[in-house]
């Protein structure tokens, strides 16, 4: 097949896009990777070598969160090529509405959690025919790469990942509606819920606000109060985000934080935590994961997905410290291959992440059951190899 692929200004995302690009090329399928931020550049990536690429029949186009399906000149290019369109989206579809609403025809979605995967067939069921779970992938290690034991390594803790404050994420609701004002009050009572119950999702959060307000909207008018939820969702993120750290930092443990933002968080000026640095390319910071005893997950309001740090860290031979969800819980076990901790009892977290450093030999043995679980199912090699299956099955 010939496949298109984009970068983006998202470091992260081109990342993902070279591993799918790899796995494409082994298989034999020819493929492209438009660069979108710097598409006039004279580089292999350019709109011009893109132009004579696709003078030629496209058979996919493999997108993240969207980019690449969104703008007519795209829509009506892989209309015209009868592409199939394959959209994976790393966050919440609230965030999507628009490109749920226009896409191209031959659209296939991908999402990293069951309940998203629910949310887009209960308000966009007329436009998107097509959406299944996928869950996040890790990276295989480079097979000549040491593995560091779990005594020797150099962090005790590590969380990668940024932190914005939590009033600053919600104060963008004012941005959009004024401050005091009804619906204004309803996005301020829906992050309250959530933080009395870090069980809801975003979706559950806006019901029982509708449901407290007495309020009866139509579809069209939930579907906008979902989609304008986003800083609200946001906001809760680092609420919790935060919560965590600062718990672990209370009880004294060394932590390092890889990521922007930190110097805003309330531990900033606590001797035991430890800022690496503010931005680093994705690559780089598995090596950081491998030189971690424990790497520290919090779901960004997955509540029933994946996300890659967990796979990342036991495919870098460290150990995944993470709140659960109904996937993780389904398909892990607690103490065996992975190690859980609940947002509503936090004041047991320095415990669980005290007896998993104390006690090394438990520790490394379940990495090494962990480890074995995600390089047999969770890689980029098994990600290529679902999208090509029902590329396969939408073209037979």
């Amino acid at each position: 097949m010939r496949i298109v692929l984009f970068y983006s200004e998202t470091e992260s995302l081109c990342y993902f896009t070279d591993r799918l690009a790899e796995e494409f090329q082994k298989r034999g399928h020819e493929t492209f990777i438009l660069d979108l931020p710097a598409s006039s550049a004279d580089t292999p990536h350019s709109f011009r070598h893109f132009t004579e690429f696709i003078s030629k029949k496209i058979d996919a186009v493999i997108c993240f969160d969207g980019i690449g399906t969104r703008e007519d000149m795209f829509i009506d290019t892989w209309n015209r090529h009868q592409a199939v369109v394959v959209d994976i989206l790393l966050d919440p579809p609230l965030r999507f509405h628009p490109t749920l609403e226009k896409h191209p025809q031959n659209y296939l979605l991908f999402c990293c959690d069951r309940d998203h995967v629910d949310y887009v067939k209960r308000y966009f069921n007329e436009t998107v025919p097509f959406v299944e779970f996928m869950p996040h992938v890790g990276v295989m290690p480079q097979k000549d790469a040491p593995v560091i034991p779990y005594s020797q390594k150099q962090y005790d803790i590590l969380f990668s990942g940024t932190y914005y404050r939590p009033e600053d994420m919600f104060a963008k609701v004012e941005g959009i509606f004024e401050k005091g004002t009804p619906i204004y009050t309803f996005y301020q009572y829906m992050f309250k819920l959530l933080v009395e119950d870090s069980n809801l999702t975003i979706e559950q959060a806006v019901l029982e606000t509708i449901r407290q307000a007495d309020f009866q909207p139509d579809q069209k008018e939930l579907k906008t109060l979902l989609g304008f939820s986003e800083d609200v969702d946001w906001a809760i993120r680092m609420y919790y985000r935060g919560r965590v750290v600062e718990v672990l930092a209370d009880a004294g443990f060394e932590l390092h934080l890889l990521g922007r933002g930190w110097e805003n968080h309330c531990t900033a000026s606590y001797p035991n935590v430890h800022r690496i640095d503010d931005r680093i390319p994705y690559e780089k910071t598995l090596y950081y994961m491998a030189d971690a005893k424990i790497n520290l997950n919090v779901f960004p309001w997955f509540k029933s997905g994946t996300h890659d740090r967990i796979f990342n860290t036991l495919l870098q031979h460290s150990l995944p410290l993470t709140d659960p969800s109904k996937w993780v819980t389904e398909h892990f076990t607690d103490g065996k291959d992975i190690a859980l901790y609940d947002l509503k009892h936090l004041d047991q977290l320095p415990e669980i992440a005290g007896s998993l450093l104390w006690d090394s030999t438990k520790a490394e043995a379940m990495i090494e059951k962990g480890y074995e679980k995600v390089i047999h199912d969770y890689t980029w090699y098994n990600c290529a190899d679902w999208i090509l299956s029902k590329i396969s099955s939408v073209q037979a």
